[in-house]
Order: structure tokens, then sequence, then C-alpha cells
């Protein structure tokens, strides 16, 4: 079995183009490998189709595939630990799948709350509230986009130097910069600014304000 993220890689926030995901399905194909996608942040990266794309390419090519389809953050309920487990296979084994889920849920959670099932049904199977839905997360991907794009041109006019560009190219909440842990420790030691060890970053946590003071301080500790 291979986890895969289908859009909006955390941590790093690089996307697989059509064609390096062609190149992984390849691979997997020829080792024999069970697809598991893990799909987070559908609608945070190139639009809702979009980012859907590499997952939908994957399920036709493999006999069997895992789909963990989340709606924590495109629906703003993260604590309601909402989302669903798709398998596809072969129709001959549709009832040991069916079994092996069933078993599975009743071991782990039985009958989960469903106050943000609930929600999220009813949001799509309104076509008004569907609408609404979609726009305001089309606001949040342009927001983080600006940020991503605020961000790297803040840090080339800071730093002179393009090698933070990758950051308006990737896609989704998270970015990870490319800082050592000494650099990181400095950061938070002199600046006050944290982030985990590995340089790891939320975009949607910053905003028009505190980009330039980020961007300053990244080039003090990098320069």
């Amino acid at each position: 079995m291979v986890l895969l993220h289908g859009c909006c890689h955390n941590p790093t926030g690089a996307n697989l183009d059509a064609g390096q995901w062609a190149e992984v399905a390849a691979l997997m194909a020829a080792r024999g490998a069970v697809p598991f996608i893990d799909l987070a942040y559908q609608g945070f990266g190139d639009g809702l189709e979009a980012d859907a794309a590499a997952t939908r390419a994957i399920a036709d090519q493999f006999p069997e595939v895992l789909i963990a389809a989340s709606c924590s953050k495109n629906f703003g309920i993260y604590r309601e630990r909402t989302g669903i487990l798709i398998a596809l296979t072969e129709r001959s084994r549709k009832d040991v799948v069916q079994g092996n889920l069933n078993f599975l849920n009743r071991q782990n959670y039985s009958f989960p709350p469903d106050h943000g099932a609930r929600l999220v049904t009813m949001i799509l199977e309104d076509p008004v509230l569907t609408a609404d839905w979609k726009a305001e997360l089309e606001e949040v991907r342009q927001n983080m986009l600006t940020l991503r794009r605020t961000l790297a041109d803040e840090l080339r006019r800071a730093t002179n130097s393009d090698r933070f560009d990758f950051v308006a190219h990737h896609r989704g909440m998270f970015s990870r910069l490319g800082l050592t842990e000494a650099e990181v420790d400095v950061l938070r030691q002199d600046h006050g600014i944290y982030m985990v060890s590995d340089s790891r970053i939320n975009i949607a946590g910053l905003n028009a304000r505190t980009v330039p003071v980020l961007a300053a301080a990244i080039a003090k500790v990098t320069g």
C-alpha cells in the first residue's frame, strides 16, 4: 500500500503535475501496490475539480483504491472529524471489502457523532447553500494564493534572492521553507516567530501585516 496526498501536500505544499502523477501510477502498478489517497485539502489548491483530478485518474487505473476524503478543512468543521473512507474494488470482492470496513467501523468508533456529517449533508443537498459554500471556499483559496505570492515577493525583496520563489508556486495551507533547525531556533529566540523545527509554516495563519515581518526576520537569520 502507498499513501499519497491527492493535492496540497502537507507538509511541503508541493503538488505533483500530471506527468509526475503518471510516473507514480506506473511505479505503483509495476510493484502491485494499492493506492491509499488522503484527500484532506480539496478546494484549497487549484479548485475543487482540479484538486480531485489526480485522485480520479488513479481510481480509473487501479482495481483497488482507498480514498480518505475529509471535510475538516474545506467545510471549516475540523473538530467534528467529518469525512468518508471510500474503498474501490472489483465487484466480486464487494461483500468482503464491505465486511472489512464494517468490522473496522465497529472496532474504532461504531456510531460517530452525526452533527458534522449532517451539516455537510444539508449544504450539499441544497443548491443555494452549495453555491455559497463553493464561493466561500474559492475566497479562502484565493486568499492563500495571494498570501503565497506576497510572501514570495517579500522574501525575494528582503533576501535579494529567488531562493524562496517556490512558495508562490506551491499550494494549500502549508509550506516547508527550507530553513535549518538552528535558523528556526533563532527565529523563535530573537524574533518571537514560531514554526515547526523543519520550518513548516501555515500559510493561512499569515496576513498582510505579518508577511513583511516574517520575511524580514527570515532574511536576518539566513543572511
